[in-house]
């Protein structure tokens, strides 16, 4: 059970009371071994596909090649398996981006340094960049090793508007594929058309290490990518030392049309990247920089760290979450109505953490349009959980994915097969949703007395039997969770006074919201 010390401190006086998202449910999948989740997507049937990195082979795992694979599950909405599929060689392989195709396939990204099994046409060294289409059911459609005799990677792809798909990564080859260097590792970018074949690719950066992350088509058919840089050249105008985030716009034919570096004099690395209907993006990653360059309100080791700029690079706003410990933002997202939603590891205990359960914790915030932080909320339990992805759903929720060691706090139920395994987490909507607001519910779940003092009975209108109420305070904070019976009472003896949100969870998935006032 967690419990959250109700702190009505002046410095939560900005965060607003929107209550954040409460876990509908969530699972772990994997084997003995080693299993990292790092990309998820909502699927067309409202279920979810899911693409990592394992080393095991057995438990949920079958057909293993030889060292890393990327594992890719198909799960329905409620995160029960509909297919899974190990890919690779006998080599390593990671998993690193996935996503769903217009004829309902999936493409998965990543990197190999194989050349047997799934895998061919590998160009030797080092990782070559690797795609594979999959069907509906993940049979393999087709698969293309991209590279040189380098180093050669993709952490992201989607697919364009005419059908083809574009990579985003780095390399340090010079040969194969790959036409140019500037020095060390460049940021490259590479255009398949819909059956693979590269229409073109482009390396970009100095004569130091640059790479991207996460590449976006914006509304006028270009792209923009978020990643690092160390360089002070080239294509690189303006690092502020060491490593900056490096935001790049292209043209559709991968033109540079403007570049900017974010950061201060320390490391600063982006992660994720949106675009806004009219052209905007936002970023996310985190900064070790303290209150230099573009960074300011550095808090601890590592910040989240968010950045606006406007269609034509132009700074907006910037904003630092985290504490004294190590914040790392991973995934971006905007909300459904309005802002965005962040989500990344955290190891802090302080600052603009709170609830963290030990070790390291997904780290959920929400800020607002102008970078506002409305509320924030920690996943995890005593271990080491680390979050990667997150993605919103048709029901204005969110699912989320990383992997957990843990056993017990938010993971408790789901079973540990060894090590640390995937860890997929389904997430309500946030209660000030449009579609599911308190407001609207709350009149569903019969609270009485209210206001209470010691006890207070809680009843859902229907046949379940078993209830999980999680409470939190009128500024988003979790600070008790107890199972009880349908029409049993709730203790609040140890709850101070106040008003409190209740989000009742019952046994077929359902969640009903209320308001107690607590005497």
């Amino acid at each position: 059970m967690k419990k959250r010390n109700i702190l009505f401190a002046l410095c939560f006086a900005a965060v607003a009371a929107s209550a954040q998202p409460t876990i509908q449910w969530q699972k772990t999948f994997g084997g003995s071994s080693y299993d990292e989740a790092f990309s998820i997507k909502q699927t067309i049937d409202d279920g979810f596909v899911v693409a990592g990195t394992t080393t095991s082979n057995n438990g949920d795992i079958f057909g293993s090649h030889g060292g890393a694979d990327c594992w890719v599950l198909k799960l329905n909405n409620l995160g029960v398996i509909q297919w899974k599929k190990a890919l690779g060689g006998t080599g390593n392989e990671e998993g690193r981006s996935i996503c769903q195709t217009f004829d309902n396939g999936f493409l998965l990204a990543g990197f190999t340094e194989s050349n047997n099994y799934d895998v061919s046409g590998n160009h030797g060294g080092g990782f070559d960049a690797w795609v594979v289409k999959l069907s509906s059911t993940g049979t393999i459609q087709w698969q293309k090793a991209i590279g040189g005799t380098g180093w050669d990677e993709i952490w992201d792809a989607e697919q364009t508007t005419d059908n083809g798909y574009i990579l985003a990564g780095r390399t340090n080859s010079i040969d194969g594929d790959v036409t140019e260097n500037k020095g060390k590792s460049d940021l490259w970018v590479v255009k398949l058309d819909e059956t693979g074949n590269i229409q073109w690719q482009k390396t970009y950066g100095g004569s130091a290490d640059d790479g991207a992350y996460k590449v976006t088509q914006t509304p006028d058919g270009g792209f923009a990518l978020i990643g690092e840089t160390a360089s002070q050249d080239f294509d690189v105008i303006g690092n502020n030392g060491n490593f900056d985030f490096w935001v790049l716009k292209l043209s559709s034919t991968g033109t540079i049309e403007w570049q900017k570096t974010l950061g201060g004099g320390a490391g600063d690395i982006g992660s994720d990247i949106v675009s806004t209907a009219d052209g905007d993006l936002v970023v996310c990653g985190f900064t070790g920089s303290y209150d230099s360059g573009d960074v300011t309100g550095h808090q601890g080791f590592y910040d989240y760290w968010v950045v606006k700029l406007n269609s034509l690079g132009e700074f907006q706003w910037q904003k630092t979450a985290g504490g004294s410990d190590l914040d790392w933002a991973r995934g971006i997202v905007q909300a459904k109505d309005g802002g965005y939603i962040v989500i990344g590891s955290s190891s802090s205990t302080d600052g603009d953490v709170l609830g963290n359960d030990g070790g390291v914790d997904f780290w959920l915030i929400k800020l607002s349009e102008s970078g506002e932080l409305l509320w924030q909320q920690t996943y995890g339990g005593t271990k080491a959980d680390h979050a990667f992805s997150i993605a919103n759903t048709t029901e204005n929720g969110f699912i989320m994915c990383g992997y957990a060691w843990s056993t017990d706090g938010d993971v408790a139920g789901a079973v540990n097969l060894g090590k640390n395994d995937y860890w997929i987490v389904k997430l309500s909507p946030e209660n000030s949703s449009p579609t599911v607001s308190p407001s609207s519910l709350e009149n569903t779940l019969d609270i009485f007395p209210n206001p209470a003092q010691q006890y207070a009975t809680i009843k859902v209108p229907s046949a379940s039997a078993g209830l999980r109420v999680v409470v939190s305070d009128m500024l988003g904070r979790e600070v008790s969770r107890q199972a009880t019976a349908n029409g049993s009472t709730l203790d609040i003896a140890k709850l101070v006074p106040g008003l409190y949100q209740l989000a009742v969870h019952t046994e077929d998935g359902r969640v009903f919201w209320g308001k107690l006032e607590k005497l």
